[in-house]
């Protein structure tokens, strides 16, 4: 008689653990309380889903601040290379952008949830449209699957992949948390990671909506010399503050006690302090009549003129032919040096990854089994692991999903 699993949760690493059982010849039920699976995938990557990222195992770790020690053995497993060959022969063609970020060719997300689900489906899973309301246990090993409806399923094995707390209304409400804790399993702190950031600062609702790019992000924390967190990429204003993938990766960086954090922007990373002064010098040679606010639409979006201006301290009337030394100086640390100080972290339901979960210590790296209850199996999200944005978390739920499929 073929080995019973159940999967609670059809999303990016139910479905890979669904087929990776599958494919070992098991008898395989995944539990979906959304009608079409997958829900948080398709909008990934604003739709066109950060697949993988094409890299190695070096810098997948480097790039998993929570949990990278645990995930050596999940991602030697299935690595983003097996992820990668994984959808091309399912038909799904893939291309690395920049960053070694890994699309489909197509730029729809749809595209990777189609494979997901054909690849389980063509090997025999079943899906339920229910949702779990509670995992049995006996003598401390699962035994059976209870639905809201109140029916339950029979079951050898049990592999928990019902996702975090963020983006609730794609079905990742924090259930699998209070499974895991009725069966006597830790859950460490749940915070948001990968989420915009609060800032005290009001200019930055006056650029709502403005994009940079080839910008530098520096994370400060209080007392600290050296940034926790410096990186080279794009981010956008809000109305609230800032977003964007550099911001989304540095509030992996913040604690609890966000408003001990400042962050600053170097707008012009690619120039030193003497180039960017000789660059302005050249600016204002060309017309040396203008006023000083007039004369940096070379240098800057028109939107955030006002706001550079201002932090430089220069009248905005003064001719650019008779600004100082000292004064493009200043103009010079306005550029390079764009402080905002952080209010809090936006909501949990708005980050891209939970931070926090099943406590690593109970679940055993090799085969994501829980170390308490025979049976029982933990993959993606749910694991208290994170990692910061460019197709690493999704790589995480496809290794940690594949390692439990093949290990039930």
């Amino acid at each position: 008689m073929r080995t019973k699993v159940a999967i609670v949760g059809g999303g990016a690493a139910g479905l890979m653990a669904a087929y990776a059982a599958a494919d070992r010849g098991l008898d395989v039920t995944v539990f979906e309380r959304n009608s079409r699976p997958a829900r948080k995938v398709m909008i990934t990557g604003k739709g066109r889903c950060n697949v993988t990222n094409n890299c190695d195992l070096d810098t997948f770790m480097a790039n998993t601040p929570h949990g990278g020690r645990f995930m050596y053995s999940a991602f030697s497993a299935f690595t983003c290379s097996d992820t990668i060959s994984f959808f091309e022969k399912q038909g799904v063609p893939l291309k690395t952008e920049r960053g070694n970020r890994v699309f489909p060719v197509s730029d729809k997300a749809v595209d990777i949830v189609d494979a997901l689900v054909s690849a389980a489906s063509d090997r025999g899973v079943m899906f339920i449209n229910a949702r779990v309301a509670d995992i049995i246990e006996e003598n401390r090993c699962v035994t059976s699957v209870i639905t809201d409806a109140g029916k339950e399923f029979f079951f050898d094995k049990v592999i928990l992949a019902t996702g975090g707390c963020s983006y609730p209304v794609t079905g990742s409400t924090g259930d699998g948390y209070e499974f895991a804790r009725r069966l006597g399993h830790t859950v460490t702190e749940l915070r948001p990671s990968l989420v915009p950031i609060m800032t005290k600062e009001s200019f930055c609702s006056k650029l709502c909506g403005l994009s940079l790019k080839n910008v530098q992000l520096s994370l400060y924390e209080e007392g600290k010399k050296k940034p926790v967190y410096s990186e080279l990429g794009e981010m956008m204003f809000t109305d609230f503050g800032i977003t964007g993938p550099l911001v989304l990766s540095a509030s992996a960086y913040v604690d609890k006690e966000a408003d001990k954090y400042t962050i600053i922007i170097d707008l012009k990373p690619a120039l030193d302090r003497e180039a960017l002064d000789k660059r302005i010098l050249r600016d204002f040679a060309e017309e040396p009549n203008k006023d000083f606010i007039n004369a940096l639409d070379k240098l800057l979006p028109k939107r955030m003129i006002p706001i550079i201006v201002h932090n430089s301290g220069i009248d905005p009337r003064t001719k650019v032919n008779s600004v100082t030394r000292e004064e493009r100086q200043r103009l010079i640390s306005a550029l390079k040096e764009l402080k905002m100080h952080i209010l809090r972290l936006r909501p949990i339901e708005e980050a891209v990854v939970t931070s926090g979960g099943i406590k690593l210590k109970e679940i055993d790296p090799a085969t994501m089994q829980s170390k308490l209850i025979g049976g029982l199996y933990f993959a993606g999200e749910i694991i208290d692991v994170d990692c910061f944005t460019g197709g690493f978390n999704l790589q995480t739920a496809f290794s940690t999903g594949y390692l439990a499929g093949i290990s039930v």
